[in-house]
């Protein structure tokens, strides 16, 4: 029986997470989430630590605004220095998070120049030395790792055995290498590494890519004797992924153009200006998908500038005879 740190030690198995995403698991998404269907673990996006220790720390800070519904709520962090991942931490703890998440796998150019993300695989005792230190500045705090196979190949076995070495609370494994970025299928069978590697430690495994179901995870953990998953693309206008109560079938036209609303609202109200409106716009999109006329409606959202216009292109829009429920 593995015996893991902090909040994740209390959470019954299996684990099923939403990853950070940069402009997309902000606060008022994550809010909206846990309304409608919380998942066990809600992660921030990952802020930089030379960012947040730095002059510009302030505008970087708000990045990190979280409401206690979210809780169990993980920030997640980026970088190469040790000593600004020490401070880091501190500020986390202070602000009151349940945990650190340091991301060992983003294979975004201008993160992989940093010599960050999933660079670090690139550079194992590099990687080891930022978690002691993100341990060491966390205090209580436990610290957790998202990362992939390899960076151009798959190194799983080593760079698992690596981390391993650095006792992490868990170890999410994106189960495709940087360079395959989202590309092609993830590699479930390469899984069975990390499980048999971790299984006399006390680091939990959790895997990640292209699951988008929670019937879909249920039969993965099953088989692959994982201690759950992470999702991520399948809550793209679905914030009820979580919700077993509630299946995609059962999602009317009404409860969409319901929820469309209500996140323009939470965003509204969650960041007053400090965000630019068009980012939300993605999220929009993606609800508006898979029934009569959401290609109109994709089209009138698209000159939204604020809540209220996101309400009156959905008043317009309801104002048409709404087709029998269904969702894709």
């Amino acid at each position: 029986m593995k015996k893991p740190n902090g909040f994740w030690a209390k959470l019954k198995k299996p684990i099923y997470t939403l990853a950070p995403m940069m402009d997309v698991t902000d606060a008022a998404f994550r809010k909206l989430i846990a309304i409608h269907g919380k998942p066990d673990v809600l992660f921030t996006e990952f802020i930089s630590c030379d960012g947040i220790c730095s002059p510009g720390k302030s505008r970087i800070i708000k990045i990190l605004k979280y409401d206690n519904s979210e809780r169990p709520i993980v920030a997640q962090i980026f970088g190469k220095n040790p000593d600004t991942f020490y401070k880091t931490a501190q500020i986390i703890a202070e602000l009151g998070f349940d945990g650190i998440d340091i991301n060992m796998g983003c294979p975004e150019k201008n993160i992989l120049k940093q010599g960050a993300g999933a660079s670090l695989i690139e550079t194992p005792d590099l990687a080891k030395e930022l978690i002691a230190a993100t341990k060491e500045g966390a205090g209580n705090l436990p610290v957790s790792v998202k990362t992939r196979m390899g960076f151009k190949k798959n190194i799983i076995e080593n760079w698992v055995t690596n981390l391993l070495e650095a006792k992490p609370e868990v170890i999410t494994m994106h189960l495709r290498t940087a360079k395959e970025m989202s590309k092609g299928k993830a590699h479930w069978d390469q899984i069975d590494i990390v499980v048999e590697l971790a299984k006399n430690s006390n680091t939990l495994v959790i895997g990640n890519g292209d699951i988008m179901s929670l019937e879909e995870a249920d039969m993965i953990v099953e088989e692959k004797g994982i201690d759950g998953v992470m999702f991520g693309r399948a809550i793209f206008g679905n914030p009820w992924l979580f919700n077993r109560k509630i299946k995609k079938d059962d999602i009317s036209i009404q409860m969409i153009l319901d929820v469309m609303v209500e996140h323009a609202q939470i965003y509204h109200d969650t960041f007053k200006g400090e965000k630019p409106f068009y980012i939300i716009r993605k999220h929009l999109w993606a609800y508006s998908s898979g029934f009569v006329g959401a290609k109109e409606l994709r089209v009138a959202l698209e000159s939204t500038h604020n809540v209220d216009d996101v309400k009156d292109a959905i008043e317009k829009f309801k104002n048409r005879k709404l087709m029998p429920p269904r969702y894709l």
